[in-house]
């Protein structure tokens, strides 16, 4: 296997993990996109505790799937179609958490 494939997968992981346990409600208010931009009645009408524990979720999930995508491929296939379903995998993945992410606003 191509030692830089498995170096920038590895980095992307790290990257993915970090994301997911590291943004809590703390640090939420700077680094979650969307969330630092709402006027403070917004921020109050949205459920963040729950929101992070799927963010969270989604986060750890989306790593390791992804990288099950890779390896399953890459043993199928060889390490550029690993790398195009692993890009793939993220990216269908991410309407599907825009879509989730919306239930928890509150509406009024």
């Amino acid at each position: 296997m191509e030692s830089g494939i498995v170096i920038s997968l590895i980095i992307t992981d790290l990257c993915f993990i970090f994301i997911a346990f590291g943004i809590n409600e703390n640090n939420a208010k700077y680094l979650l996109a969307g969330y630092n931009t709402m006027s403070k009645e917004k921020k109050e009408a949205f459920d963040l505790i729950n929101y992070l524990k799927f963010f969270k979720k989604f986060f750890i999930s989306l790593t390791i799937y992804s990288t099950l995508f890779f390896a399953i491929f890459y043993i199928a296939f060889d390490e550029i179609i690993a790398l195009i379903a692993y890009c793939v995998s993220i990216v269908v993945a991410t309407p599907y958490m825009i879509y989730k992410g919306n239930k928890f606003k509150i509406k009024k």
